[in-house]
């Protein structure tokens, strides 16, 4: 899978081509804002990375721990991009347990319920105590 000579890769490149970012650029502000880091580090843009790095990426919908596996600057079919890398048993069971977490909201309305009525509020009011 490596498709580079001496087995190189920049850590944008390799975000985009193991399609975590739409975009090589996305990749970049990504990195430079500190939701990538590698081995625990914060990392630049042009840092090499070898097969065996932990790499840890932050996005707003989710947050995965992921090794590299393997290295390559062209952007593929999912199918290869999963086998860049191999996402860690610890961060598995971080995202089972934050899917649980977030189906299990304690303050869900069902859709299309909107804001409370005066009544509700007012029996609101009166529960809590407030007002």
């Amino acid at each position: 899978m490596t498709d580079d000579k001496d087995n190189k890769c920049r850590l944008d490149k390799w975000l985009w081509a193991a399609r975590f970012f739409k975009t090589r650029s996305i990749a970049a502000d990504a990195v430079d804002s500190g939701k990538v880091r590698v081995d625990g580090d914060r990392a630049k843009n042009a840092k090499e990375i070898k097969a065996g790095m932990l790499v840890n990426i932050r996005n707003k919908d989710f947050e995965i721990e992921v090794e590299v596996t393997a290295l390559s600057n062209i952007r593929r079919g999912a199918p290869e991009a999963a086998l860049l890398y191999a996402e860690t048993e610890a961060s598995k069971d971080k995202r089972e347990n934050a899917k649980i977490t977030r189906e299990s909201a304690h303050a869900v309305r069902d859709k299309g319920a909107g804001r409370p009525t005066k009544r509700q509020q007012r029996d609101i009011k009166k529960f809590t105590g407030i007002g």
